[in-house]
C-alpha cells in the first residue's frame, strides 16, 4: 500500500464522502411535506421513499465490504459516490412515486458502497492512537450530519419555491464530484489478500433476500395485516395475493427466517472449504465485536427513527416552514458538535465504552422528554432543549461505538468487520423506521378516529376530496387523508371547522408521542446492552488492577 500524500487531508474527504450519504439520508425528513405534495405520495409510499433507500443500503453492505477488500476500497468508494450522485439527480427530476422510489433504490446501492469502504479506509490508514482520533472524526461527522441534512433541505425547500426540494437531491452533483477529486488525490488505495473461490455470490443473494423480506414485513404489516388479509390486497403487476385468509406478511417474515438459517449454514460450509465468505462468523466470537454489534443494532432502532416524525409534526401541526423546522433540528446538530469537542477533550481520560454508555443514556432521556412533552399545546421551543441533549448523546455514542466494536478485529478481517457492523447498524435503522413508522401511523389512526367521534359529525360523515383541486371527485375519510399524507392534509382541513382540524392535529400529535416512547424504549434497552462492551486490553487492565 502506497503512502497517501496527506492522510489527514484524505480523512477530510473520506468524512465528506460519508457526509454526502448521511445528509441525503436525513435531508428527506425536512423536504417530505413538499415531496408528498408534489408527487401525491400515500403514507405507505412515504415510508417506502425512506425504506427503499435504507433497505437496499443495509442489504448490500456485507456484499460491498467483501468486494472492497478484493478490488480496492478507494476504487469501490469512488464508484459508489458516482452511482449515488447519478441516482440523486434522477430523484431530483422524479415526477411520480415510482420514479422516486427507483431513484432511492439506486441511491441505496451507491450509498452502500460508501459506508463500509470509508470505515475500512480509516482503519487501514491510521494506527494506534491516531486511529482512535480518526474514528472520532468519522463518527462525529455522522452524528453532526444527521441534523445538517434537514437544515439544508429546509433552506432549499423554503427558499426556492415548490420545486426547491428537487435541489436537495441535485446539490449532490457538485459536492460528489468534489469528493471524488479529493479521494483520488489524497487517499491511498487499500485492499486485502483473499482465499481462492471468488466473491460469495450465493451468500450475497441469500443475505439480500433475508433483509428485504424482513423489512418488507415490518413496513407493510399494518397495511396488509399482520396475520390475516385486511381490506388492502398485495399485488405486483398481474400477481395478486389472496383476497382473504393468511396475509403475505407472516409469509414474508417466515422467508426471512429461513433465509437467515440458510445464510448461516452456507457461510459455515464455505469457511470449512477455505473459500471466501461474505461474513466471517468467527468475528462474533470476538467479545467486543459481538456485544458491540448487538448494542449497535438496538441503539440504531431508536436513534434515528424518531427524526422521521418530528419534522412532519413541526410543519403540519405547528405550521412551521421547512427551513424553520430544519433550524429547530439545528439544536441537535449543535449538541452533536459540542459532543465531538467533549470527546476530543476527554480522549485518553475516560474509556470509549464509558463515553458510549453516557451518550446512549443522554439519548434515552432526551427522546423520553420529547415523548412526554409532545402535546397539542407544545411548541418547537419545548422540543429544542431535548434535541440538543439528543444530539449530545448521538455525538458521544456514535463517535466512539465504531471504535469499540472494531478494536479487537484483526487487520486482515477489517473489511468484513466494517461491513458487518455497518450492516447491523443500518438494519437497526431500517427496523427502527419501520417499527416507529408503524407506531406513528397506527396510533394516529386510532387517535384521529377517537377525536372525531367527540366532534359533531356532519350528515355525510368526516370525508374530504381525494384531490383538493377536485372537490366533487372521489372522497376519502379524514383519518385516511391524515395518515396517507403523513399529516400533510391537516393544514387543509380548516374548511371542516376548527374542532375537526384540532381533532386531526391532536391525533397526529398522539402518534408522534407514541413513536417517541417506543424509540426511548429501544434506546433504554440499548443502554442496558452496553454493559457487555469492552476490549481485550481493557479487560486485562481491569484484571491487573484487581490483582
Amino acid at each position: 500500500m502506497t503512502k497517501p500524500r496527506n492522510r489527514w487531508i484524505g480523512l477530510v474527504f473520506i468524512s465528506m464522502a460519508i457526509s454526502l450519504v448521511i445528509i441525503d439520508g436525513t435531508i428527506v425528513n425536512t423536504i417530505f411535506p413538499k415531496v408528498i405534495e408534489a408527487l401525491k405520495l400515500t403514507s405507505t409510499q412515504v415510508q417506502w421513499v425512506q425504506e427503499s433507500y435504507v433497505l437496499v443500503f443495509a442489504s448490500l453492505l456485507l456484499v460491498w465490504g467483501s468486494v472492497a477488500d478484493r478490488i480496492g476500497r478507494k476504487r469501490l468508494l469512488i464508484i459508489g459516490i458516482l452511482i449515488f450522485v447519478a441516482a440523486s439527480v434522477w430523484a431530483g427530476y422524479s415526477n411520480d412515486a415510482n420514479a422516486m422510489i427507483l431513484a432511492r433504490i439506486l441511491q441505496g446501492i451507491g450509498g452502500s458502497m460508501v459506508l463500509p469502504t470509508t470505515l475500512s479506509l480509516v482503519n487501514a490508514n491510521f494506527q494506534g492512537k491516531e486511529r482512535g482520533a480518526a474514528f472520532a472524526v468519522w463518527g462525529a461527522t455522522i452524528g453532526g450530519m444527521v441534523a445538517v441534512g434537514p437544515v439544508l433541505g429546509g433552506w432549499l425547500a423554503t427558499s426556492f419555491g415548490n420545486e426547491g426540494w428537487r435541489l436537495a437531491f441535485n446539490i449532490n452533483l457538485p459536492l460528489g464530484l468534489l469528493v471524488v477529486a479529493g479521494l483520488a488525490y489524497f487517499v491511498a488505495e487499500s485492499k486485502q489478500d483473499h482465499r481462492e473461490g471468488g466473491i460469495d455470490i450465493v451468500g450475497a443473494g441469500i443475505s439480500v433476500i433475508m433483509f428485504l423480506t424482513l423489512v418488507f414485513g415490518l413496513i407493510e404489516g399494518r397495511v396488509y395485516g399482520w396475520w390475516l388479509v385486511t381490506k388492502n390486497h398485495f399485488a405486483i403487476g398481474d400477481f395478486k395475493w389472496a383476497n382473504e385468509g393468511l396475509s403475505i406478511i407472516p409469509v414474508s417474515l417466515a422467508i426471512s427466517l429461513v433465509a437467515f438459517v440458510a445464510f448461516v449454514l452456507w457461510e459455515r460450509a464455505r469457511d470449512k472449504a477455505h473459500k471466501n465468505v461474505l461474513l466471517d462468523l468467527d468475528l462474533f466470537k470476538i467479545r467486543s465485536f459481538r456485544n458491540g454489534s448487538i448494542a449497535a443494532l438496538i441503539i440504531s432502532m431508536g436513534e434515528f427513527g424518531i427524526l422521521f416524525a418530528i419534522p412532519l409534526w413541526l410543519q403540519n401541526v405547528q405550521g412551521l416552514s421547512p427551513i424553520d423546522s430544519g433550524l429547530v433540528l439545528l439544536w441537535l446538530a449543535g449538541g452533536a458538535f459540542v459532543a465531538s469537542g467533549i470527546s476530543g477533550a476527554l480522549s485518553g481520560k475516560i474509556s470509549p465504552v464509558l463515553a458510549v454508555r453516557a451518550g446512549v443514556v443522554l439519548e434515552t432521556l432526551a427522546v423520553a422528554g420529547i415523548a412526554l412533552f409532545a402535546t397539542p399545546d407544545a411548541t418547537w421551543g419545548t422540543f429544542a432543549p431535548f434535541l440538543f441533549v439528543y444530539g449530545l448523546g448521538i455525538g458521544l455514542a456514535t463517535a466512539q461505538l465504531t471504535g469499540v466494536i472494531m478494536v479487537d478485529v484483526p487487520m486482515e478481517k477489517t473489511g468484513q468487520g466494517s461491513g458487518s457492523q455497518s450492516t447491523v447498524r443500518q438494519i437497526g435503522s431500517a427496523l427502527g423506521i419501520a417499527v416507529l413508522g408503524t407506531f406513528l401511523f397506527s396510533i394516529t389512526t386510532a387517535s384521529v378516529d377517537a377525536n372525531l367521534t367527540k366532534v359533531n359529525t356532519p350528515p355525510t360523515g368526516w370525508y374530504v376530496p381525494v384531490d383538493p383541486a377536485k372537490p366533487m371527485g372521489p372522497k376519502i375519510s379524514v383519518t385516511d387523508a391524515v395518515v396517507d399524507s403523513a399529516g400533510g392534509a391537516i393544514p387543509g382541513l380548516k374548511f371542516l371547522g376548527a374542532d375537526a382540524q384540532a381533532a386531526a392535529a391532536n391525533g397526529f400529535t398522539a402518534g408522534v408521542s407514541g413513536s417517541a416512547w417506543a424509540a426511548a424504549g429501544f434506546l433504554a434497552l440499548g443502554a442496558v446492552s452496553t454493559l457487555g462492551l469492552g476490549s481485550i486490553a481493557e479487560r486485562k487492565e481491569k484484571a491487573k488492577k484487581k490483582a
